[in-house]
């Protein structure tokens, strides 16, 4: 799988991050308003780099992803969704983009993101917040193509860039299962993850290269996942 970028993304500035931490201490909209140009130069217009330049490669994964370089479409909206949240804030101090198929099930279907935040960024493949039925599936499937399940899995114990993440159930649903299934196989929501402190590959095309590199990895995962969320 070629990994090849374009190159219209130059990397992140300590402005991107600075604007962030100053969002999450004047959290208001005038300020906002006043720094909106900071906002579109710093944070927005680079997302949309980003995203341009693995837009390609992603579509080599799945040609089916949303690669377009939107607000809502690939990349978060900086304003929160306060309608069911104790947390009133108005905006974000973080935002990320997401490489998903589209459709109106975005929490339960495989996707692949990197989020930023004032002090450390992040990025993976997996549910945001998988149902109880995908989950269900997903353990069906292991158990009926556990070969193909291996082969999609064998990546993890190879390298240390990831972690498997995910809440897990208390109820052990099969204690005949070895150690290594049991860890995938109890998830009440699986995710892959790589948590990193701001390191300079962030301020360059170096940042774009490791994603492509990640998520090339994750790749028959992802696919794995996609079956379990196909089946009936």
């Amino acid at each position: 799988m070629s990994r090849k970028l374009q190159r219209t993304f130059s990397g992140f500035s300590p402005e991107t991050l600075k604007f962030l931490e100053n969002l999450a201490a004047n959290n208001s909209k005038p300020w906002f308003e006043k720094h909106r140009h900071e906002y579109e130069q710093f944070v927005l217009d680079p997302l949309r780099a980003l995203v341009t330049d693995l837009s390609g490669f992603m579509m080599t994964i799945d040609p089916q992803l949303e690669t377009r370089p939107a607000v809502n479409k690939t990349i978060s909206r900086i304003y929160r969704d306060t309608r069911f949240s104790k947390d009133k804030s108005l905006f974000r101090n973080n935002m990320w983009i997401v490489f998903k198929r589209p459709g109106k099930d975005w929490k339960g279907a495989p996707g692949f993101f990197f989020e930023i935040f004032p002090d450390w960024y992040r990025y993976g493949m997996g549910f945001y917040s998988a149902s109880p039925d995908t989950m269900r599936n997903y353990r069906r499937l292991i158990d009926q193509k556990p070969r193909e399940f291996r082969k999609a899995t064998a990546f993890l114990s190879r390298q240390k860039t990831f972690e498997l993440a995910g809440e897990l159930y208390k109820k052990v649903f099969d204690p005949v299962k070895p150690e290594a299934i049991q860890t995938w196989y109890q998830r009440r929501n699986l995710y892959l993850v790589s948590n990193h402190k701001i390191n300079r590959r962030l301020f360059g095309t170096g940042i774009a290269d490791e994603l492509a590199k990640g998520f090339g990895t994750l790749a028959p995962l992802y696919h794995f996942l996609w079956t379990a969320c196909a089946m009936r």
